[in-house]
């Protein structure tokens, strides 16, 4: 390669977006962005505000449901299908059939949602406290769950023969809920890749898997008219590596080698984001990516955002491992963890009390997040200024097992006692005490150390508080019904009125008093299972 090509290759492939102009830049032939008070760019992004409602809701419950729910083998199974040896590759082959006869495209007539009550669903969710509800509009399967202009595969056309979204928006504006959707079609481009492989060893060695299809192949088949490229998208190269099963983390930001995109394929997907938001009005937008879809390559994701923030001024746009100033123009989504800090700018942690599509191996070995985990989780959340976003997963059919439903009614529990002392709450002076309130805790990437927040007891405090109260629960009940919550001290620099008085959320009164290692409460009883929530006038 001559010196001055070689130089011009690098500029291309180095300079930052913000340095240059967006390599793959979206079409609005067909969807045409909202204008209006905001212009897709982060210094114009950065001017909106999360939203106060937003911070006053605290809590969210999320229906992560679509076909990858059929085979029960767990979340991104419609990848892991593709990986010869997996677990997920030997229980399809064993109950569906070889890849290279039967792929996840024949898996999505079986998503039939055949007792699947919405209204129903959506009610129990909001007697748990949800204040906002989301729900599934695409994974990263690329099967869109409603009445798709952009994309014949999806839940009219094939599976259910129902508009998904339309029927889950309808349930939540009866009980007046705030509607979010989540988009994560955009990185069907690499996550399928898997399909276009074939085994290397066995009966079926050399036989491609049929990712790589193409709409002649359908005549005479159940899918005859429809085009598997439309689903699969691999009519591309390979990304460097694709065959190491994980490599798609590293390249997750589209680099390291990821693919490019088309820009056919960025502008189906902005189309198809652009159809759904028009349709349905959701208040709230999530994506499955580093920062914004197909960001730094392409201008996608900030016309997404922009459309929806000028259509909806209390709109909430979500990404993850975002820079300081991102965090402006977008609200930080952090994925199974939290930070160990108040955080000044509103952010929300994802989580799912399972695997974030039905697996029946959680169900059966009994390893669903209790609700005292998912209390435990959401106290100290929103002690740092957050929110939590829970997935409880539904089967196939569109129901819940008995499992989760007990977990539910345990939320529901705790959250009719205490729900005072989360909804519209603001961070204290400081969020917490005790020992995990001290641990230095790192975010993983998109975040993934909510392991190091568990074993919270008695012994770490969260505190919060509304113009009114302040509010202080221990992670726990002390066996000798004593509690000692050391940053109210005599003293103590953070909150200079003497305590006189103290009451236990669900119980009334209780004897307290402060001393120099700090407030000594003496607890009844427990009146609930999971944590007790001191309410102490300010």
């Amino acid at each position: 390669m001559k010196k001055s090509l070689f130089i011009a290759f690098l500029m291309a492939v180095w300079i930052p977006a913000s340095a240059q102009q967006y390599r793959v830049p979206v079409s609005e032939k067909h969807e045409k962005m909202q204008t209006g008070q905001f212009e897709p760019t982060w210094e114009s992004l950065q001017t909106h505000q999360t939203p106060e409602w937003f911070r006053d809701a605290k809590f969210g419950i999320w229906a992560h449901w679509g076909p990858q729910c059929v085979e029960g083998s767990g979340d991104w199974m419609a990848r892991s299908l593709y990986m010869e040896g997996s677990q997920e590759y030997k229980w399809h082959v064993e109950h569906y059939g070889h890849p290279s006869e039967v792929g996840f495209k024949d898996i999505l007539p079986l998503f039939k949602a055949e007792n699947w009550e919405p209204e129903k669903l959506v009610e129990r969710y909001k007697r748990c406290g949800a204040q906002y509800f989301f729900v599934l509009g695409n994974h990263h399967d690329n099967y869109d769950l409603w009445d798709s202009k952009y994309q014949p595969w999806n839940s009219m056309n094939i599976g259910p023969h129902k508009d998904i979204l339309a029927e889950w928006a309808k349930a939540a504006k009866k009980v007046g809920l705030p509607l979010g959707i989540s988009f994560h079609a955009d990185h069907a481009w690499t996550w399928y890749e898997p399909a276009q492989r074939y085994d290397l060893k066995g009966p079926k060695a050399g036989l491609y898997y049929d990712g790589n299809l193409t709409k002649e192949d359908g005549k005479g088949k159940w899918w005859e008219g429809l085009d598997p490229q439309m689903l699969y998208q691999q009519n591309h190269p390979m990304s460097q590596g694709s065959w190491d099963n994980g490599r798609i983390h590293a390249q997750w930001g589209w680099e390291n080698g990821a693919c490019p995109p088309s820009q056919e394929f960025v502008t189906n997907f902005y189309d198809r984001t652009l159809d759904a938001i028009n349709r349905y009005e959701p208040d709230l937008i999530y994506f499955d990516v580093t920062v914004l879809p197909f960001y730094p390559l392409s201008d996608c994701g900030l016309r997404i955002a922009t459309h929806l923030y000028n259509k909806n001024p209390r709109g909430v746009v979500f990404g993850k491992i975002l820079s300081d100033d991102q965090r402006k123009a977008l609200t930080w989504d952090v994925e199974r963890g939290a930070p160990n800090e108040i955080i000044p700018i509103p952010w929300q942690t994802c989580n799912c009390i399972g695997g974030w599509h039905y697996t029946t191996s959680i169900y059966e070995h009994n390893h669903y997040k209790s609700a005292a985990t998912v209390v435990k989780q959401l106290v100290d959340i929103v002690s740092k200024n957050g929110n939590l976003l829970l997935s409880i997963p539904l089967r196939a059919d569109g129901t819940y097992d008995e499992k989760e439903s007990k977990i539910l009614d345990d939320l529901e529990a705790w959250m009719t006692q205490n729900g005072e002392s989360i909804f519209g709450t603001r961070p204290w002076e400081k969020f917490g005490e005790g020992p995990v309130a001290e641990k230095d805790i790192k975010i993983n990437a998109q975040g993934f150390n909510d392991g190091q927040f568990a074993g919270m007891d008695y012994r770490d405090v969260r505190f919060n508080q509304t113009k009114k109260y302040l509010y202080a629960t221990a992670m726990g009940w002390p066996t000798d019904q004593r509690l000692v919550i050391k940053s109210l001290a005599k003293d103590n620099p953070y909150f200079k009125k003497r305590i006189s008085q103290v009451q236990l959320l669900g119980y009334g009164k209780v004897k307290a008093r402060q001393t120099a290692e700090g407030l000594e409460v003496e607890l009844p009883q427990p009146v609930n299972q999971i944590a007790p929530v001191l309410r102490i006038d300010k």
